[in-house]
């Protein structure tokens, strides 16, 4: 199955929906709080700047934002109608932002008019991360910052003991939903490679322990082995089960590490 977040409207309505509501939760989550607002405060927003974000999804960064940027202009790119008008949906008070449906290599906007590029999540889903960052560096002015925060997906968790059925949910799902599990051991070659100055690149880990925020992992990784016929529906709600049954009493481990790259284009 091809990762279906490089094409997000032929998944269906079913999936934006549930995606959009898990990019949501995932965003509330105080790790990625924390995440997003260490990168957002070493980025400078002039009063008549514009910082744009590049894969933007449902717009549950895009909304950090501009908040933190108010009241300089911020525009969330989504190649995605469907994660679009969600978007437009969620937008909420924030007046300094809008969406609109576009694809990273491919940005309409003039050569050297973007003074911050945030890329959130986006290059583990895309087959070559080149020509997005070379999109971004043509959208940049000469000074201006690329941010990239991804997940190295190739380390992820969800198990806790040897054969665990939720681990091996965890694996398929890498597998199935994610183009390039090791983008993360690339990203400074790669930013690099396109002309830019890195200034910058940390790490952070994330535990998800009493939540339902890597649930998407069982419940859509099910949806898939359920369509091929390698499982039965009720193997899939007893895997679903499983994973709220640990929530519940606190034995649920979830890991993840996230990456985060601050760039410079010269």
């Amino acid at each position: 199955m091809a990762d279906p977040f490089q094409d997000v409207d032929a998944a269906g309505a079913e999936f934006i929906s549930a995606f959009a509501d898990s990019m949501d939760a995932r965003q509330a989550d105080p790790t990625m709080e924390k995440i997003v607002s260490d990168y957002l405060a070493k980025l400078l927003f002039a009063k008549d700047s514009l910082t744009i974000e590049v894969g933007c999804g449902a717009g549950a960064v895009t909304r950090r934002i501009a908040e933190k940027a108010k009241p300089a202009r911020v525009i969330g790119f989504e190649p995605s109608v469907g994660f679009v008008t969600e978007a437009r949906a969620r937008v909420g008070g924030h007046d300094n932002v809008e969406f609109e449906v576009a694809g990273g290599a491919s940005l309409p906007l003039d050569d050297g008019s973007v003074d911050n590029v945030i890329m959130h999540t986006v290059l583990t889903h895309v087959e070559d991360p080149a020509p997005l960052l070379a999109e971004a560096g043509r959208v940049l002015r000469s000074g201006g910052c690329l941010v990239v925060c991804d997940a190295d997906f190739s380390k992820a968790s969800l198990g806790n003991m040897p054969n665990d059925p939720l681990g091996a949910c965890a694996k398929i799902f890498v597998n199935e939903f994610v183009t390039d599990p090791f983008v993360v051991a690339k990203l400074r070659g790669l930013a690099s490679n396109a002309g830019f100055t890195v200034e910058d690149f940390s790490l952070q880990s994330r535990s998800i322990l009493d939540n339902d925020q890597m649930l998407p992992w069982v419940e859509e990784t099910g949806k898939v082995l359920m369509k091929r016929g390698e499982i039965g529906e009720d193997l899939h709600n007893g895997l679903v089960a499983e994973y709220r049954r640990r929530a519940r009493e606190r034995t649920l481990f979830g890991y993840q590490v996230f990456a985060t790259l601050i760039s410079r284009r010269p």
